[in-house]
């Protein structure tokens, strides 16, 4: 289903943000244009009815600011209190107020109901209950009257296409003072039409730049599942063509290409180590069957039945060997050989693997010197035995008569070194970076008559790597090799 597709998901979740975020944006944007438009509008009320109960000047004075004192002395007042002419006044301001089609006022009185209306106003006002309750109380003391204006105690409401504010008076009066507001309305209408009609755009092309993103977003991962499908169909030198290789995807595609590369390795050593192991055990079989052949064909006398006998004990004693060693290696790469973590002197098992190998050295006559210092490693000192007593004979066996073997071991850092040299034939350099494979023999035109099964350097580096150290080799063909292993100390 297309909704399975993490394209479409992202693609779905950035369109319900980005509708979220226009939604709310535009019904924000309209209320507060809305709201600002009513202020106004109420505002707009408030000041004509302050100018209408403003204070007249005399005729001829000019229009400005009322005066403190009216001609003749009298102290202008805003608006009078008293009774009679209090509610003349009101009357004659509310009655004077607009014209037909245009602003409006009502004048109420609590319990009387509508006492006055001006030109124009509508004939179905509903009467002002809330503005009743807040009719302020007549004057207090120093207050000389009083005058409404946009500052005065204000109840908007909107009914249909008109908008209204009621303003309490003392006494019981309230004033209504209201407008229409149709060509507000169409505005904001058309207001509301262009934000849906921004959103809109905004949304199709934020839908159009999402999907782009998206799809550039998926791409590596469209690169990584069809390459991925290749190799598993047998193809293993396919790799992933990532361009952007600073990102997620281009650095997981960098990791899966390492991983990849290992594979593919790891399978060709596995397939050369099947071909090489089945090499190595079908011919002690052959010589095995070969001899039991010709000995059962006829009769024989008993010293042939011996030299039959010995030659296939050899035979089956080579596949031991081989098939031990076989065995060591599978159980050290799935980590299933028992290594002991003791502390143990590196220095002392080097000498101990020495001078077990000193007949071998003195049957080839080859010279065996030691400097070894203490070394104080953590691990299996068996096994670090075991290649210790490889790393010799090898030396011995390749080395050339009269030569010499050097084993030594130093604290160097936070390692334990031990370093086996010999004076042998050394190893050619395109050799080198593969003599710890296994079967891998640098000196092809030896005979495996010799019983060497080209396992000794991958067992002895299958050591090493467990033990958290390092094997390396260098060499000049001609002038012998030197062996180095190394092995983190032990602590305290």
């Amino acid at each position: 289903m297309i909704f399975n597709s993490i394209r479409w998901r992202l693609q779905a979740w950035h369109g319900v943000i980005l509708a979220t975020v226009l939604t709310g944006f535009g019904v924000t944007a309209y209320q507060v244009a809305r709201e600002n438009q009513l202020r106004s509008i109420d505002q707009d009320l408030g000041q004509q009815l302050d100018a209408l109960f403003r204070p007249r000047p005399p005729e001829g004075r000019p229009e400005g600011p009322p005066p403190d004192r009216l001609p003749g002395g009298e102290r202008g007042r805003p608006f009078p209190f008293e009774p009679g002419e209090f509610e003349q006044r009101l009357r004659q301001a509310v009655t004077e107020f607009g014209s037909s089609g245009g602003p409006y006022a009502t004048l109420w009185q609590v319990n009387q109901g509508l006492i006055a209306r001006s030109p124009g106003a509508p004939a179905d006002l509903p009467e002002p209950r809330e503005a009743f309750a807040q009719s302020p109380a007549e004057g207090g003391p120093g207050q000389r009257g009083f005058r409404p204006g946009p500052h005065s105690p204000q109840f908007a409401r909107t009914r249909g296409q008109m908008r209204e504010i009621a303003i309490p008076l003392p006494r019981g009066f309230v004033i209504v003072a209201g407008r229409s507001i149709a060509d507000d309305q169409a505005a904001m209408r058309r207001l509301a039409l262009w934000l849906l009609a921004a959103g809109m755009g905004i949304f199709l092309l934020g839908l159009a730049g999402g999907g782009w993103v998206a799809a550039r977003a998926i791409r590596p991962i469209d690169a990584i599942s069809a390459t991925a499908q290749r190799i598993s169909a047998g193809d293993l030198a396919q790799r992933i063509n990532v361009a952007d290789t600073d990102s997620e995807l281009g650095r997981l595609a960098a990791v899966l290409n390492t991983t990849f590369a290992r594979l593919e390795s790891s399978f060709t050593q596995q397939a050369r180590f099947t071909a090489d192991a089945s090499h190595e055990l079908r011919t002690p079989v052959s010589v095995i069957l070969t001899q039991t052949q010709t000995c059962l064909a006829r009769e024989r006398d008993p010293a042939e039945y011996k030299e039959t006998l010995e030659a296939c004990q050899r035979a089956a004693q080579r596949m031991r060997r081989l098939t031990e060693s076989l065995l060591e290696l599978a159980r050290l790469d799935a980590g299933e050989e028992p290594l002991r973590r003791e502390r143990f002197d590196l220095g002392r098992v080097a000498r101990e693997s020495a001078e077990l190998i000193r007949p071998l050295a003195a049957q080839r006559k080859v010279t065996l010197e030691t400097d070894l210092a203490l070394a104080e490693c953590t691990g299996d000192a068996e096994h670090i035995a075991q290649v210790v007593t490889n790393l010799l004979s090898n030396a011995i066996h390749y080395n050339r008569e009269a030569g010499t073997v050097t084993l030594a071991v130093r604290q160097e850092g936070s390692q334990g070194v031990l370093r086996v040299s010999d004076t042998g034939c050394g190893i050619d350099r395109e050799d080198q970076p593969h003599i710890f494979e296994r079967f891998y023999r640098a000196d092809k035109s030896r005979t495996r008559a010799e019983g060497r099964t080209g396992l000794g350097l991958a067992i002895c580096k299958a050591i090493v790597d467990a033990h958290g150290g390092s094997i390396e080799v260098e060499s000049q063909p001609g002038s012998g090799s030197t062996f180095t292993v190394r092995l983190p100390l032990a602590h305290g």
